[in-house]
């Protein structure tokens, strides 16, 4: 491998020569050898290029950056959200709780790439672009990596996890209506209970996913807020006046996206808790969506041994050893996936703690945990949706045989003959295997006819 020489504050430093990045991603690259390389989430690297991008307008509007250097940033920019440079940005999650050579990666990779494009070579005669002085003006590492924090979580919310929470959500809608009239017997305690219709059953689903999406996007308010303008510890130290608000209306036009100035530099750089709250409310989805699944699966049991009371889509065999098995492979990735989400919220707990004085320290940890539950939530409802929900269907038979079965019918009697005379009932017809009817009309607290009026499991839902 060839390799050029960068130079930092440090000293000198081998650089691979196809390499954009200097010598600080290098130091980074060879300090940090901690899990896969590049394990920095590419939603970060893109946050940063539309922050740098806004930050170069926004220093030429201010007086403080000439237009062709706003310009060479900008193209530098597009360039990295087109996807044309992935290759150079190695660093992982596992580095300095700042992120700070994150930042310089993105820096470095700007400066040089521009001074390639004006048509020089990296490193001959003077820079065009200086990474700290040109990139990075206006700027520090802890308010530029809390802001393509946030535009990171912001997008992934807004662009992948809500639209695949409602496009589940509205399947269940549809699927209540679509049952309304499915009259089935219910459970509490895993036990037989009073009669319900499926449509309600699912009514219910549909209603958490509502909670939850309302949960979801009451928080985005505050994941607008960017820290960009605070600097080093908030005070906005070498910025000029009126970036903070001029760089965040950039953003906003940049990513389409309502991102506006945080109201509190300090809280932006040494807490999270915006991340901390809108990760609380993908967890509040994770444990409903854990809650729908597992009820799909064992409503969908059997096909002859089990509860049985729907059909869910054959998507796959189920064994290697056992021929004809199907299994509810949706129910069990969205469920995993929940466990995930779940597992992720502590890790952004803890982290969202370690706000010492003026700086969280745990960003890279928090932002990538944050990213994966996001994606994955809204990539499993998308799969969950077109691969089973969709394709939910009673089984009548099964249904009406449960119903019929039940002995938890009884409770119409209650107000007719009360409590302890319907609990004989049923306990008596439990013990003899008998029907309920039967057992009504042996102990003589009811006729038939009378039984066949009062015991209608249409009426109880």
């Amino acid at each position: 491998m060839k390799y050029r020489i960068e130079k930092d504050t440090m000293g000198e430093v081998q650089v691979p020569a196809d390499k954009y990045w200097g010598a600080q991603t290098e130091r980074s690259r060879n300090n940090f050898k901690i899990g896969p390389s590049g394990s920095m989430p590419k939603e970060i690297v893109e946050g940063f290029a539309y922050l740098k991008k806004a930050a170069a307008y926004a220093n030429y509007d201010l007086g403080v950056l000439p237009i062709e250097k706003r310009d060479a940033i900008a193209a530098v920019c597009d360039e990295i959200l087109e996807g044309k440079l992935d290759d150079q940005f190695p660093l992982v999650i596992w580095q300095t709780g700042s992120g700070t050579q994150s930042n310089m990666n993105v820096n470095e990779v700007i400066a040089n790439r521009a001074q390639v494009l004006k048509g020089f070579e990296i490193g001959e005669g003077e820079q065009f672009i200086k990474a700290n002085d040109d990139v990075n003006k206006s700027q520090s590492s802890n308010d530029t990596f809390p802001t393509g924090m946030h535009i990171a979580a912001y997008k992934m919310v807004v662009e992948t996890t809500i639209p695949g929470v409602e496009k589940l959500h509205a399947t269940l809608v549809k699927k209540a209506t679509e049952f309304k009239d499915v009259v089935k017997i219910g459970r509490t305690h895993l036990m037989d209970a009073t009669p319900l219709t499926l449509g309600q059953e699912i009514s219910g689903y549909a209603s958490q996913l509502a909670f939850g999406l309302k949960a979801l996007k009451n928080t985005l308010a505050h994941l607008s807020e960017i820290a960009l303008g605070g600097t080093a510890v908030g005070t906005g130290l070498n910025t000029p006046k009126g970036y903070d608000v001029k760089v965040a209306e950039y953003i906003a036009e940049f990513t389409n996206h309502p991102f506006v100035t945080a109201e509190n530099k300090f809280e932006a750089l040494a807490a999270h808790d915006a991340i901390v709250e809108t990760h609380g409310a993908l967890k509040q989805l994770a444990v409903s969506l854990n809650k729908i699944a597992n009820d799909v699966r064992m409503l969908a049991s059997g096909p002859r041994s089990g509860i049985g009371e729907i059909h869910i889509p054959e998507n796959e065999p189920g064994s290697s050893i056992m021929p004809g098995k199907v299994n509810p492979t949706q129910c069990e990735a969205l469920t995993m996936v929940c466990a995930q989400v779940i597992g992720n919220d502590m890790a952004i707990a803890v982290g969202g703690m370690q706000g010492h004085y003026e700086l969280n320290v745990f960003k890279p940890v928090m932002a990538a945990n944050f990213l994966q539950s996001a994606q994955l939530l809204g990539d499993a409802c998308v799969s969950f949706d077109e691969h089973c929900a969709q394709g939910i269907e009673p089984n009548y038979k099964r249904i009406k045989e449960l119903v019929d079965n039940s002995l938890m019918l009884v409770t119409a009697l209650n107000t007719k003959i009360g409590y302890y005379k319907a609990a004989e009932i049923a306990q008596t017809a439990h013990k003899n295997g008998t029907t309920l009817k039967e057992e009504a009309v042996r102990l003589g607290y009811v006729t038939a006819e009378d039984f066949d009026a009062w015991v209608k499991p249409e009426d109880m839902v």
